[in-house]
């Protein structure tokens, strides 16, 4: 079969890495791709958004099936233009794709289905949230609505700081639409894991839990990121409190939606925090996360391909659940010196090439400069993964394959599966 796979980081490149181990794939399209993408399969020069020119790519290439990365052109509705042209695409539709895009509809389906979360109101304007604030119990926890790449949360820990945070959104608009409305949050106390479930809108086959990092810094210092590592599996999520994430949290949404009509077929990911009365969802996603997915598929004994084109067309149930290799997996996300803030592109990398084996190096922010040199593109421009039977053996390999690895002003986070070593130490 022939697979078109939307996106260009390094999530497009491990989901790449993995279809392309499918005995099913002959050939594999990837738009627009990265440098790691490219002996893969072949890179087209299309961006996400461009939903007409992805759909001629797809009938030109007589692709089997579509896998979108991003969560932007789900949010859009590129599942229901491919649907209406009669194509198959793993993702949920614009509707479904709510889920993700709106926090207050997500909210919404979360208490109709009885799903545990953080109390939360929602504001429109700015003057009624900032009274809000100056009376919650801190730390506060500020959602923008919609879509804003990762940085639409922030955790205010005084009442300046939130009052600061609600003009900057919602005045100042520095998220542009996405803060359009807020939602203000109990904080949570726990573990952050984020579990992300494949579903032919009925059934759902919860994939190895994972943790992420958000924080710029060591000890979880500095601002939200977009992820700057992630380790997989999660010790302390054993298989009996998965099977209760899965019956309280996942199977519940999946039921609401098609309650309301909704078949959401494709990828769910619940950001959870494991507090002391239980698993919380922080948060919904419409799509595989990023980095989690980095370290979730290199532990993944299963095809990938069948697993979605199935939850796309046809009932999980047919097909066996994901298996999984032993062992564990860390992944160290290299980024530009100032990331999340300004950076600069166009640094040359050194040392992809001599990163040893087993560790795998998966692009985002990379590009070739006019002589074909790999090149910065991005705040986060590869993220470095190793497999180990213990998570003391993978991240030791992970961060051997980051010191491989140079470009001027590269930073990256020190401590990335630290909370483990120091659990079983």
């Amino acid at each position: 079969m022939r697979v078109l796979l939307i996106g260009e980081g390094a999530r497009e490149h491990a989901l790449a890495w993995k279809i392309r181990q499918s005995p099913k794939v002959e050939e594999l399209f990837i738009a627009p791709g990265n440098p790691g993408t490219e002996p893969l399969g072949t890179n087209i020069d299309v961006p996400p958004s461009d939903f007409g020119r992805l759909v001629q790519i797809a009938r030109t290439h007589e692709i089997d099936l579509t896998v979108v990365g991003p969560e932007a052109p789900l949010a859009a509705g590129i599942v229901d233009r491919f649907n209406q042209e009669g194509l198959i695409v793993a993702g949920p539709t614009q509707e479904a794709a709510r889920i993700e895009s709106s926090k207050s509809w997500a909210k919404t389906i979360m208490n109709a289905a009885g799903v545990p979360t953080a109390r939360a109101e929602r504001y429109r304007d700015y003057e009624s949230a900032r009274q809000a604030v100056i009376d919650m119990p801190l730390p506060i926890v500020i959602k923008a609505d919609g879509l804003a790449a990762g940085k639409g949360v922030v955790i205010a820990h005084s009442h300046e700081d939130a009052v600061t945070t609600l003009h900057q959104m919602m005045v100042e608009r520095t998220l542009g639409d996405a803060a359009r409305e807020v939602i203000l949050e109990d904080y949570l106390v726990g573990l952050e894991v984020s579990i992300i479930g494949i579903t032919d809108g009925t059934t759902i086959y919860p994939l190895l839990p994972s943790c992420d990092y958000k924080r710029a810094f060591d000890r979880d210092a500095g601002p939200n990121t977009g992820g700057v590592g992630a380790y997989c599996p999660v010790p302390s999520v054993d298989p009996e409190l998965m099977v209760e994430i899965t019956r309280t949290i996942l199977q519940p949404t999946i039921d609401r939606l098609q309650h309301e009509g909704i078949v959401y077929r494709g990828v769910l990911y619940a950001g959870l925090i494991l507090t002391p009365d239980g698993p919380r969802v922080m948060e919904f996603n419409c799509r595989f996360g990023d980095p989690e997915t980095q370290v979730l598929l290199p532990l993944l004994d299963s095809d990938l391909v069948e697993l979605l084109q199935t939850a796309a067309t046809g009932d999980l149930t047919t097909i066996e659940p994901p298996a999984w290799r032993s062992g564990s997996a860390v992944g160290v996300v290299m980024t530009s010196g100032g990331y999340p803030g300004s950076y600069r592109t166009g640094v040359q990398i050194h040392g992809i090439d001599d990163v040893p084996e087993p560790v795998v190096v998966f692009h985002a922010g990379t590009s070739r400069d006019s002589d074909g040199t790999l090149v910065t593109s991005g705040g986060r421009v590869v993220t470095v993964v190793a497999v180990g039977d213990s998570i003391g053996d993978a991240c030791d390999a992970a961060y051997q394959g980051v010191a491989s690895i140079s470009f001027s002003d590269a930073h990256y986070r020190t401590d990335i599966a630290a909370r483990e070593l120091a659990v079983g130490s």
